[in-house]
């Protein structure tokens, strides 16, 4: 449904709590995931009563979908007795790293959404007002089997290892040339799941190999990403800056001295500071109180270890998360600084369409607040590019390396395979 050919729809909202659910993602269809997780906290959808899509090639995608929100939020008849975060109105986004994609980005307000936050679960039905619809309180639908195990294939895609290592030499060419600082660059791995797979399974996995990052399933983009780009709850604004990446060590000295290495690594420091300026610069203008941490700490994850800064303020103005995410992205950590020039150098460096690839992925409410990470260590799936009666659904995935003053190519071709380890070894 396009925005701009039909008028902003009302909605009626019901939320009601139920007993605890223990496995959420049970709820959402196997072969289109729609789901959102961290820690103690999911949310499972299925359906769809609305979509807001940005045209592409709109030059703020954040802004269109932003204003036509509010629209929307402010028209809704809302039952929601519940009160938590993830309850009431939501709806679950995904936006493009590049305005210029042509890929879209979306906003989707599903029909039904089965939540949980800790020891409490609820169920929200959401439909056209105008609509004929039950009287009775949302209740909780059946939930659908998981089908078997399967694994994809996977190979090299636009840019090889080759390929890319050449392009970090071009990147250091620019750095040189003082055009930029930092540019991010990407490569990708292309490949196939078999038609009928349970993509939950690969939701599943992730979620129980990296319960401390957000795991995503959104309009066939499916991750586990360390990185939030912005999270907004009642007047308070936070977010988690990662840049600066090395692999795990094989045992317990070797990853100490890893970790050691990294926190004190004159070139990973610097491109985790320009990381840091450029989100404090962006929220600024929407915040008091605005702190962050003067030195990064380690991030140990499963897989690396990352520097990172966690970064908190107060709300200053009625800036929902869409509007901070549209002042956010792309930041530093996953474009370069300054940041218009390294999205040039991006366009011309990188032989694909990143999509929805470090773009911005997540949820939000009627108020304006919600989660939003940077969509890292993912795939996407294009079940609609899977031929009729064909045995295979296309997948992209992606992964990349912030380049700086001292990178060096073969070192930053490591750095990406260290990354798409998540995602691969899920597949697998």
């Amino acid at each position: 449904m396009s925005t701009a050919a039909f008028p902003s729809p009302r909605l009626r909202v019901v939320t009601r709590e139920i007993e605890t659910v223990e496995d959420v993602l049970a709820f959402t269809p196997s072969y289109a995931p729609a789901f959102w997780s961290r820690r103690e906290a999911s949310l499972a959808a299925f359906g769809s009563t609305f979509d807001l899509q940005a045209p592409t090639g709109v030059g703020a995608p954040a802004r269109f979908v932003a204003d036509r929100w509010r629209e929307i939020a402010a028209s809704a008849e809302i039952d929601d007795p519940v009160g938590l975060p993830g309850t009431g109105l939501i709806a679950l986004g995904s936006f493009t790293f590049d305005p210029q994609s042509s890929r879209p980005s979306t906003l989707t307000v599903p029909w039904i959404v089965v939540g949980r936050r800790g020891d409490r679960s609820w169920v929200t039905r959401i439909s056209l007002a105008d609509s004929v619809v039950d009287d009775e309180p949302p209740i909780l639908p059946a939930r659908v089997p998981y089908g078997p195990h399967w694994s994809a294939t996977l190979g090299p895609g636009a840019m090889g290892p080759d390929a890319y290592q050449a392009a970090v030499r071009e990147a250091l060419g620019a750095i040189e040339r003082h055009e930029v600082d930092k540019v991010v660059l990407a490569r990708d791995l292309v490949g196939t799941a078999p038609v009928g797979a349970d993509l939950r399974r690969l939701v599943r996995s992730l979620a129980s190999g990296y319960p401390d990052c957000w795991i995503f399933a959104v309009d066939g983009l499916i991750g586990a990403s360390p990185e939030t780009l912005v999270t907004v709850s009642g007047g308070t604004v936070t977010a988690r800056v990662l840049a600066g990446t090395t692999a795990r060590g094989a045992d317990v000295d070797s990853d100490a001295a890893a970790s050691v290495a990294l926190a004190t690594s004159p070139k990973d420091q610097d491109e985790h500071r320009f990381a840091v300026q450029s989100v404090l610069a962006s929220l600024r203008p929407h915040t008091s109180a605005l702190a962050a941490a003067e030195q990064p700490f380690t991030l140990k994850l499963p897989n690396v270890w990352h520097l990172a800064t966690d970064v908190e303020g107060v709300l200053s103005d009625a800036a929902s998360s869409l509007d901070l995410l549209e002042a956010l992205h792309p930041t530093a950590a996953v474009a370069g600084t300054p940041t218009r020039t390294a999205v040039e150098i991006i366009r011309r460096l990188e032989p694909f369409d990143r999509g929805r690839y470090a773009g911005a992925v997540g949820w939000v409410n009627a108020a304006g607040d919600g989660e939003w990470a940077i969509a890292l260590r993912c795939a996407q799936f294009d079940t609609a590019a899977s031929l009729p009666g064909g045995d295979a659904i296309p997948l992209t995935a992606y992964a990349g390396a912030g380049i700086v003053a001292g990178s060096d190519p073969e070192s930053e071709l490591l750095e990406t395979r260290v990354k798409f380890r998540p995602i691969v070894e899920a597949l697998a």
